[in-house]
């Protein structure tokens, strides 16, 4: 990388500038669209560049990065986020370490992360992960049982249900992107009809946040566009 994509500040100044290119082009505010960067598998060091590039919330898949990010870093009082599948051994972690879960898509993970937040004092906002593709890889509840689950997600006061996350389709196909994306925005409506309040959509990573903003999405996960090549461990 060279000139400004060399740094954190560069690329997030690219990424927002795209941000809005794709909500001209919808018709839509940027202000409307709030932007996650994901920092999984980058170092303390990533973290503290986006920091001082102003953003203070970061998107996790494992826990164990957030436990170990949250510690190192614990002076600059962030906020982590729970972005990938959720084991419910590790409820107890996210009670002490996360600010938000997206992936909530069981009832046990729902009764775990309860109890783990009653035992600390706590309430913690949550999104319905819900699956709208038709990968085996990718988890999230199915979308028909929604209604039941938002409703039984009522008798756990620490988790504030604010709206829903998906996962699209990592196809080359724009329709079959979009329409994981517009499924998540119809059973949006679906539930605000029923009465439940899931305002916010998060839907949208760096490959396909443009759709995702297109088709209603008012937060997108972003990872390597602002932090580069992952470096995964075999």
């Amino acid at each position: 990388m060279t000139g400004d994509d060399a740094t954190f500040a560069g690329r997030l100044a690219a990424v927002r500038a795209r941000i809005a290119d794709a909500c001209h082009a919808a018709g839509r505010d940027p202000a409307a669209v709030r932007l996650l960067p994901v920092s999984k598998t980058f170092g303390t060091d990533a973290v503290l560049e986006a920091v001082a590039a102003g953003e203070r919330r970061f998107g996790e898949n494992k826990v164990q990065e957030i436990q170990a990010k949250a510690s190192a870093l614990a002076a600059e009082h962030l906020d982590w986020v729970v972005i990938g599948h959720l084991q419910t051994n590790k409820a107890k972690a996210v009670a002490r370490y996360a600010s938000e879960v997206q992936s909530l898509d069981r009832i046990d993970l729902a009764v775990a992360l309860d109890k783990a937040l009653q035992a600390q004092g706590r309430a913690l906002d949550v999104l319905v992960q819900l699956k709208t593709s038709t990968e085996p890889s990718k988890s999230g509840l199915d979308p028909a049982s929604l209604l039941d689950f938002l409703h039984e997600l009522r008798s756990f006061p620490s988790l504030n249900v604010r709206g829903l996350m998906t996962l699209a389709e990592a196809s080359d196909d724009e329709a079959v992107v979009r329409r994981c994306f517009r499924d998540l925005y119809q059973w949006r409506d679906r539930a605000r009809h029923a009465g439940y309040a899931v305002d916010r959509l998060s839907m949208g990573m760096s490959g396909d946040f443009a759709l995702a903003i297109a088709e209603g999405s008012d937060e997108i996960r972003i990872g390597s566009a602002l932090f580069g090549q992952r470096r995964y461990t075999p």
